[in-house]
């Protein structure tokens, strides 16, 4: 019999669902493995194709061209990492059904890559992957449980450096959470000789039209219950918030101006990259 009730749940379980649509959109950009998309990811994918169709006609950009953009830079900031640091870490919280951890492994075989998402989900990533890859190593856990921090203390090698990250998630939690999990990361960082927290983050939009379809956005709130928020106005705001929670360095990469991060101001992309240290 089960015995748990709603209070003991995680309440972070719902963002599981934009896992289906995002892994579909990547296996449609050619960047993932057909076992990584599922036909609850195709009909989602459906559904929101109108949607999608007119923000890139009247905007410029949707959920599904911003998805390509962001996991393109935080693809290349991992390479330039692994190039710094060949005994490289990787731990992605919330992976979902991304295809990063099955094509990173396969390109670096030397590096300790490991998936964590909520329990439903891990399953679902470790079943997907079976065929494909079954010694991936995919942990079902909330990050913001003991058994998370019980990773970082057991699960690697504290004489190499670590690198979390995060994609498509952070937007997700209230401003205390995201500090929250800052103060739990810059922590567990300091086991290790290098800690580096990798994450998308979506700044208040500029664009008129943009803030309009992003805040108007009910049916993905609906269909996620979880509600998409926006906290930040400059970069300078975002690494100074960062930085009160734990983390001695942080830059906020802007995808127009990528190689800059000592840009302070806001130049209008809908999506940054934040990279804290410790």
């Amino acid at each position: 019999m089960n015995t748990k009730t709603t209070q003991d749940l995680s309440p972070h379980r719902h963002i599981s669902f934009t896992a289906h649509y995002t892994g579909y959109i990547w296996y449609l950009l050619g960047i993932s493995h057909e076992r990584l998309a599922t036909a609850k990811g195709k009909q989602l994918a459906t559904l929101l194709h109108p949607f999608e169709t007119l923000a890139e006609k009247f905007v410029g950009h949707s959920v599904r061209s911003t998805l390509k953009l962001r996991h393109r830079l935080i693809d290349q900031r991992l390479e330039e990492l692994i190039a710094q640091h060949p005994d490289l870490q990787i731990i992605e919280i919330a992976a979902g059904l991304s295809p990063r951890g099955w094509r990173f492994r396969q390109k670096y075989p030397a590096i300790s890559y490991i998936e964590v998402d909520l329990p439903t989900m891990a399953a679902i990533k470790r079943e997907a992957l079976q065929p494909i890859e079954p010694d991936a190593k995919v942990y079902g856990c909330d990050i913001f449980s003991e058994q998370f921090q019980q990773i970082l203390k057991q699960d690697l090698d504290h004489s190499r450096p670590i690198a979390v990250l995060s994609e498509g998630l952070i937007n997700y939690f209230s401003k205390d959470l995201i500090g929250q999990l800052s103060q739990i990361l810059s922590t567990g960082f300091q086991q290790f000789p290098n800690g580096y927290f990798i994450s998308d983050l979506y700044p208040e939009p500029t664009h008129r039209l943009a803030k309009v379809i992003w805040h108007s956005s009910k049916l993905l709130k609906f269909l996620s219950k979880s509600e998409f928020q926006f906290y930040f106005t400059s970069p300078q705001e975002a690494a100074e918030f960062f930085k009160t929670h734990g983390f001695k360095k942080t830059h906020i990469r802007q995808a127009s101006n990528f190689e800059h991060p000592e840009e302070q101001n806001h130049l209008g992309d809908i999506v940054w990259i934040v990279e804290a240290q410790v």
